[in-house]
């Protein structure tokens, strides 16, 4: 039986007892959502959403980034970053602006109400990674980061190989052309 009201305990009960073998890419993936859900319940107090997170988070560490910069440091696409830039400027965040010696690119700067926002946000997040890694020996979590480092530098490697055979990810509005060319093409 699901219960909608607890969703992180439902992704326990799963791996614990649906798939207790499953991919590791699933594992890792429903321990980031329960982190992520985590983050959410708290910032939201804050009137934070957890995708504004991400982008202030970039921000307090490297302010007065391009737009463009700012999605590749989010790992986000621009238009992500566009929509969610004009909530940040309505809520008073941040501000855009285009520099007299540069009038093509938009620079991102954080308002004092943005910055002011780390002291409060920032706490929050080292709150939930306390919760997480309770009861984990020093050992484990040495363990747990140096395996999920390797995943990241296997497929660091990986991913520089695909890009040398011209193998990319496609963009959103690629995946999309392909999709409604598949859809024509059913008989």
């Amino acid at each position: 039986m699901k219960r909608d009201d607890h969703p992180t305990q439902d992704i326990l009960r799963h791996w614990r007892e649906a798939v207790p073998n499953d991919r590791l890419a699933h594992l890792v993936k429903d321990a980031t959502r329960a982190l992520v859900r985590a983050l959410q319940v708290r910032l939201v107090e804050h009137d934070v959403s957890f995708g504004h997170w991400t982008f202030l988070r970039v921000l307090w560490e490297h302010d007065g980034l391009t737009q463009r910069e700012l999605s590749h440091e989010a790992g986000v696409m621009e238009p992500t970053t566009f929509t969610a830039l004009q909530a940040l400027e309505r809520l008073g965040y941040i501000e855009r602006r285009q520099l007299p010696e540069n009038r093509k690119n938009v620079y991102v700067y954080l308002t004092a109400r943005g910055r002011a926002l780390k002291e409060k946000l920032v706490p929050l997040a080292e709150e939930v990674n306390r919760l997480a890694v309770d009861g984990i020996g020093a050992a484990e979590l040495a363990a747990a980061r140096n395996v999920l480092l390797k995943v990241i530098e296997n497929l660091a490697r990986d991913e520089s190989r695909q890009e040398s055979e011209e193998r990319r990810v496609p963009s959103t509005r690629a995946v999309a052309r392909m999709g409604a060319r598949a859809k024509r093409a059913r008989p």
